[in-house]
């Protein structure tokens, strides 16, 4: 970097639906504007860059050069080489080295564009500017459709050692019967409020509803007291001080935060809800650029 100059990196958050990119500043991980665009209509690699390219150039107006670009990715993804292995969504990335096809439209080399897994980078955000800020062993649950995890350890990601389920993905892990992620996600508020009333509703609405729904009320305690069961039982040997806890159920959590600080009574752990919310990703994949982590690394502590 040029002394006395500002870097900045082009982030990128590609998502289910949508992609959203802004650059972010290495003296104080501040965005700028964000660009959003919906994923391309044509089904293409090219057209994938194609929005990458234009939201590249909204988020670049009136800025100065950019060091390269920093991607959240949502796996299957080879976040070392750049290659996409996804089939059940984007498929038409499957074997694609996206690493390759944005330098060469940016006339970059191919070390300028890096990537890191979307939950992973979501917790990265937070660590280094949002809830976690100065924390050194936290981990991060994104609650929504399905739980995903990240585990940092001193600001950075770490995907195995002590107590660090593998790859770092939680969602999976036996628990109770079944796996985590039946025990905290959309699909267990679901679930217990219709075997509780026979109504069909969304998680929202339920939500909405739990002032004055007492059965409402009762499914978001028991959300709340599995996440301090899966806090207690699945992280006893990470030995988290923080737990970061973010995605669109989330937003929410006064609803299940005392059952869960409940179940963690009388441990050392801290459970504190996101502050970055959507922009985390973006954060996030900036703060491991600049890191020169371009992959996680193993938990040694």
């Amino acid at each position: 970097m040029v002394a006395g100059k500002v870097a900045h990196v082009l982030s990128y958050d590609v998502g289910g639906s949508h992609i959203s990119a802004a650059l972010c500043s290495e003296s104080d991980l501040s965005l700028g504007p964000v660009a959003e665009a919906a994923l391309p209509e044509v089904q293409s690699a090219d057209a994938f860059v194609d929005v990458l390219m234009e939201l590249a150039a909204q988020a670049r107006a009136n800025a100065g050069s950019t060091a390269g670009a920093a991607f959240a990715m949502p796996g299957p993804f080879d976040y070392s080489e750049g290659i996409s292995w996804m089939k059940h969504k984007m498929p038409y990335l499957y074997g694609v080295n996206v690493r390759e096809a944005l330098a060469r439209r940016m006339g970059w080399n191919g070390s300028q564009v890096r990537f890191l897994n979307d939950a992973a980078a979501y917790l990265l955000g937070e660590v280094g500017a949002g809830a976690a800020r100065g924390v050194g062993r936290v981990a991060g649950f994104t609650l929504g459709t399905g739980i995903g995890s990240g585990f940092a350890v001193n600001g950075r990601i770490v995907t195995e050692g002590r107590g660090v389920p593998p790859g770092g993905e939680i969602w999976n892990v036996p628990f109770e019967g079944g796996i985590v992620e039946d025990q905290a996600s959309t699909r267990f508020i679901k679930k217990a409020y219709h075997e509780r009333t026979g109504a069909e509703k969304e998680v929202a609405e339920i939500a909405a509803e739990a002032a004055t729904d007492p059965h409402a009320s009762e499914v978001f305690a028991q959300l709340g007291q599995n996440l301090g069961r899966i806090i207690r039982m699945q992280l006893h040997d990470f030995a988290p001080e923080v737990v970061v806890l973010g995605g669109g159920i989330a937003r929410s959590a006064h609803l299940f935060l005392p059952a869960a600080e409940r179940e963690l009574k009388g441990l050392p752990i801290e459970i504190r809800i996101a502050q970055l919310g959507d922009r985390a990703p973006l954060v996030g994949a900036a703060v491991a650029w600049f890191g020169q982590q371009s992959s996680p690394a193993a938990d040694v502590a």
